[in-house]
């Protein structure tokens, strides 16, 4: 089966260029809570979209399913609403798909679970160690329907030197083999363009194919819409791009997932992570 492929906008035509062309998620970031307080300094999006964004992309997604993350667990404030708010106004606006960011407890997973109620799927982002170790009771929780794991918080709250340490030290193959023995979907991380990103995008599909994950993210490396704005080129990039990434993926899917193909790319992975991480002054454990 082919990786679910989500890509983060509010911006309508984008949406539009990266539904026809393949793309199966359009992917609306409410998340803002503590996000700049986590990653700040870092060059990481921050996107900050609305309520009203979600109604607006409901209104020229068709095929294409709309994913929206909201803010962690929180209660009402001065400037913004609280969870449960929040999660109505987003299922009301039209989401097919709600993602929950940056949990610690089951309490929490449990309290987002029952208040979507089935009215749309879910989505566990699992990004802290407290989710990683709460990982098999999670699993068991009613309305569950995916798990994601978050590289790049993740590895923040782990204190590695890059986001991909977790891929290559085993903890997503972990986190993948018990999501396949609780029957959940999961997915992991970003890709950019095949040939692109620190760690290529096309070591980290074939990773993808060999832990048996449903979804990645089109990183905002794959298209920049901050810095392309001709919809002409967006358009070019978005058929091209994802036309790679399934052709890759045609390949993958022909292979044994404990052929050699696979352990020698898996090989290249940790050596490449190691490199990085060394680079960075960094020696880590793989």
């Amino acid at each position: 089966m082919a990786l679910k492929l989500m890509y983060i906008t509010n911006h309508p035509e984008v949406a539009k260029i990266a539904e026809d062309s393949g793309v199966d998620r359009i992917f609306v970031d409410m998340e803002y809570i503590g996000k700049a307080q986590r990653q700040g300094g870092m060059d990481t999006v921050q996107s900050h979209h609305t309520v009203a964004d979600v109604k607006t992309l409901r209104a020229v997604v068709s095929r294409a399913q709309l994913l929206v993350r909201i803010n962690p667990i929180h209660e009402a404030s001065e400037e913004y609403c609280s969870s449960r708010e929040e999660i109505e106004a987003v299922i009301e606006a039209g989401a097919d798909v709600l993602m929950l960011p940056y949990f610690s407890t089951v309490e929490e997973a449990r309290f987002f679970c029952d208040t979507v109620a089935g009215r749309a799927k879910t989505m566990l982002l699992v990004e802290t160690p407290g989710a990683v170790a709460a990982l098999e009771e999670l699993l068991t929780l009613s309305g569950v329907d995916e798990i994601h794991v978050g590289l790049n918080d993740l590895s923040l709250a782990c204190a590695h030197p890059f986001m991909f340490v977790p891929l290559a030290d085993g903890t997503v193959e972990k986190i993948g083999e018990k999501c396949r023995a609780g029957g959940i979907p999961f997915g992991f991380g970003g890709i950019a363009s095949l040939g692109n990103g620190a760690l290529p995008s096309e070591y980290i599909i074939r990773e993808h194919y060999r832990l048996g994950s449903a979804g990645a993210i089109l990183s905002r490396s794959f298209c920049d819409v901050h810095k392309i704005t001709d919809m002409d080129q967006v358009h070019t990039i978005f058929v091209k791009g994802v036309r790679d990434i399934r052709n890759l993926e045609r390949e993958c899917r022909l292979q044994d997932r404990d052929s050699s193909y696979f352990a020698e790319n898996r090989k290249a992975v940790v050596e490449r992570v190691r490199a990085i991480c060394a680079r960075l002054g960094k020696d880590v454990n793989l």
